[in-house]
């Protein structure tokens, strides 16, 4: 099973790699798989490279799950 994460595109570096960010992280990310994006695009990312593009709705509520098990992870360690 692979884990993929909902990242917002900030820049295309080139037409094979994007920016993109999560939480406040950058990082550089192959778009080879997922064909033509643009600053604002939702992509979900797997291992350094962006797997699925995704709608704005599709993507908020990925990212509201993320929101919650990385809080509910906070607490536990609390």
């Amino acid at each position: 099973m692979c884990l993929g994460i909902p990242a917002l595109v900030i820049e295309v570096t080139d037409k094979q790699w994007a920016l993109i960010e999560v939480e406040g992280i950058r990082r550089q990310v192959g778009v080879h798989l997922v064909g033509e994006v643009a600053p604002g695009d939702y992509l979900m990312v797997h291992a350094g490279f962006a797997v699925e593009k995704l709608e704005l709705a599709e993507a908020e509520a990925r990212l509201a799950l993320w929101k919650e098990l990385l809080d509910f992870e906070r607490t536990e360690k609390a």
